[in-house]
């Protein structure tokens, strides 16, 4: 079902009205959410709190960092795991003279069908934390925005890069390559161990985690230990139900594929098919190499092994395929060289814990659709980073615990932005039969097609260049009272007013759970959470 408006004029008066009046709506259910978070039964002992970065950093005379010495040995920090978080946090660590034991259940490249895309935001992150030379010499692609599909119409999305360096944009890459630069980057700094091993279980003593238990590459049984254990062993940790409360959900599965040899319809580009059940990707990931990430929702997927999968892609997901890259997106499916993964979103909900914390796919997870994961760690290294800059001495393991509660609270106004336009947006880009739902992701496409502010806005939240939770809202508002408008101009009609009022009550179904999720009063209104203003324990100072 689709509405235009007959008079342009009429068009832009209306959606400022519009604009205003989603902003007015959105604003008061955040304060309903607010008042409602503020009386609901608060979570087991994980209250984030969080500290200022004026106050977190503390600085030489002449304005430098001085980093701590480093003890012999002994190690001052051990990260499990040796991915995207676990090697930019190493090389961070290392970098600020910790000493650094990382043990990697497997140190070779890895090929995986996800993290390939770096959003700029992440990219900024990752040139402030000293890693912009990993996407060098890896045959990293820039990205400069994406094109959206739906019925045989597009609409290019550029992001809002005017104000940055000609190098500042997305980086498509090999996520292998990626890291395996990283892993080196950080195994060149002598106070860096990086070791081959599978992590058993976490060493605790009295409820304080002391080190970990680990088996190296020949078997042997080993102990490790360290005043703070890092946990970063990805989306499938077998250590995080210690450390938080996972709540994983598990919405749909990518299905991957590479095309070789052909051209995107708009170059530098990631391209983003609504189609039908859901969403399909399109983004280069190498000078030659086209990823293609077709979404299938559910826990169950077509059988690979029988060739379901193969005829699924070739009669129900081909045919929704840009022209220009259908015959190519054919040839791939008949080589075979197809594999999937299963998507999962899982909200940070930790249990402080006495010398260990969670970071990365272990911690926090999203749905992958915005390609925002790599952003959201970044950030928290360099929060990270910067927490740990004016302690010179990790021992007291309950002091060190309680100012780095503070983590939680600071990092939510970025993470939580990302995270909950990951799982909005693909709720509202999935295809449903309820005409309230096709009216949803019919005025999104629109909205974003006006351009302005209508897509920078988005774009610039989607980028990391602008994580700001109000914003998310008000502009996923926005796009519903918009989706009114349309039914209810020039002529509105009983039936049209009601598909309207289920528009309204969908989108707060959408968003509102997520929202909740997430916290709203770490997501919002971060400073009124007192341990937000907690400053360095002194005994770790000396």
């Amino acid at each position: 079902m689709s509405h235009s408006f007959t008079n342009p004029l009429f068009l832009f008066l209306a959606m400022d009205y519009m604009f205003i009046f989603g902003s007015v709506i959105a604003s008061s259910l955040v304060l309903v959410l607010f008042l409602y978070g503020s009386t609901s039964n608060k979570r087991k002992s994980s209250v984030p709190s969080g500290t200022t970065h004026a106050q977190s950093i503390k600085t030489s005379e002449n304005g430098t960092w001085n980093p701590p010495e480093v003890s012999e040995g002994c190690d001052d920090i051990i990260i499990v795991g040796a991915g995207v978080a676990g090697a930019a946090l190493a090389f961070t660590l290392g970098k600020d003279g910790r000493r650094v034991h990382v043990i990697e259940r497997d140190l070779n490249e890895q090929d995986r069908i996800v993290g390939e895309l770096l959003q700029p935001g992440g990219y900024l992150k990752l040139i402030e934390l000293g890693l912009e030379d990993c996407v060098d010499e890896i045959d990293a692609q820039q990205v400069f925005g994406y094109a959206l599909y739906k019925d045989g119409k597009n609409t290019k999305l550029s992001y809002p890069l005017e104000k940055f360096s000609s190098d500042i944009s997305g980086k498509s890459f090999h996520n292998g390559r990626f890291i395996q630069r990283m892993r080196a980057k950080a195994s060149s700094l002598p106070n860096v161990k990086l070791e081959q091993g599978t992590v058993t279980s976490l060493l605790e003593e009295n409820g304080i985690v002391k080190g970990v238990h680990y088996k190296t590459k020949s078997g042997e049984e080993l102990t490790a230990k360290a005043p703070l254990t890092i946990v970063c062993d990805g989306c499938f940790s077998n250590l995080r139900r210690s450390l938080c409360n996972p709540k994983v959900d598990l919405p749909s599965y990518f299905v991957g594929l590479i095309l070789e040899n052909c051209n995107l319809p708009y170059a530098n580009h990631g391209h983003v098919i609504l189609g039908d059940p859901s969403p399909i990707l399109f983004y280069p990931i190498s000078s030659t190499e086209i990823r293609c990430l077709v979404d299938v929702p559910g826990q169950k997927l077509p059988s690979l092994g029988n060739g379901d999968m193969a005829l699924y892609l070739k009669t129900v997901v081909a045919p929704q395929v840009p022209s220009e890259l259908h015959d190519s997106f054919i040839a791939t499916v008949e080589k075979g060289n197809i594999r999937s993964m299963p998507n999962r979103s899982m909200p940070a909900s930790p249990y402080p814990t006495p010398g260990a914390l969670l970071m990365g796919d272990a911690f926090n997870m999203r749905h992958p659709l915005t390609g925002g994961g790599m952003t959201v760690a970044l950030s928290d290294i360099v929060l990270l980073r910067d927490l740990l800059r004016p302690l010179r001495d990790l021992h007291d393991s309950t002091a060190l615990c309680k100012y780095l509660e503070s983590f939680y609270t600071l990092r939510k106004p970025v993470a939580s932005t990302i995270n909950t336009l990951a799982g909005a947006l693909y709720k509202v880009f999935c295809a449903s039969p309820d005409p309230a739902r096709k009216e949803m992701r019919q005025a999104c496409f629109d909205y974003l097609s006006l351009g302005g502010v209508f897509s920078q806005g988005p774009i610039a939240l989607l980028s990391g260049l602008n994580p700001r939770p109000l914003s998310l809202v008000l502009h996923f508002f926005a796009v519903a009272i918009y989706g009114v408008g349309r039914l209810l101009v020039p002529f509105p009609s009983p039936t049209r007013m009601w598909i309207g009022a289920r528009l309204i009550s969908g989108a707060s179904g959408i968003i509102f759970p997520i929202i909740k999720a997430e916290g709203v009063r770490q997501m919002f209104f971060p400073v009124t959470v007192p341990a937000y203003y907690r400053t360095p324990p002194v005994n770790l100072q000396n």
